[in-house]
């Protein structure tokens, strides 16, 4: 883990998928899929969030200096093999804790890159139960290439965010599905 002191985040907007904007120029990913219904797969959903099983199940390695997402936390996760492995630190700069009762509510965190991340940005995970009952999933990020190497891997950079994405979105599901009888 890198000295919290010794790295800062690195772009403009910090916060800022928690309000669901995002600074001039940079790309904007929002993805919102239904998961189920119900305070417990809600509550499952949450707790997988903040717990970083998500990214786990995800396929990223995590390590964290916080088992679980707090505000200035500072997680590296990153995928791949060995020395093909790539690096992705960042810093949690909000999270929203579950409530113990109630609804509508939503649980969940959004991170923001440090120096040695491949893009420049905010990434969010925010799970929500409606007035119905009805559990979403929603993922925000917004970012752009940190330097010209990943600039000029441009689409492999976009497919690599839709795949990751997508693999959040399995997580959830996952997730979600636990402790259901078929």
């Amino acid at each position: 883990m890198t000295d919290k002191g010794s790295a800062k985040l690195d772009y403009p907007g910090v916060g800022s998928t928690e309000q669901g904007t995002a600074p001039e120029g940079y790309g904007r990913v929002l993805e919102e899929t239904r998961l189920g219904s119900g305070l417990d797969v809600y509550r499952r959903v949450a707790e997988g969030i903040l717990g970083w099983e998500l990214q786990r199940r995800a396929g990223l390695q995590v390590q964290a200096d916080s088992p679980r997402a707090a505000r200035g936390a500072r997680v590296v996760s990153g995928f791949g093999v060995g020395p093909f492995r790539l690096p992705a630190p960042c810093q949690v700069v909000w999270v929203h804790e579950p409530s113990a009762d109630g609804v509508p509510q939503s649980a969940g965190f959004g991170y923001g890159t440090l120096p040695g991340h491949p893009a420049r940005g905010e990434e969010s995970f925010e799970v929500e139960i409606d007035s119905q009952g009805e559990v979403w999933l929603r993922i925000r990020a917004f970012s752009r290439p940190a330097n010209w190497f990943y600039a000029a891997g441009g689409l492999v950079t976009r497919a690599t965010q839709r795949y990751v994405t997508s693999r959040y979105i399995e997580g959830a599901r996952s997730l979600a599905a636990e402790g259901k009888t078929p």
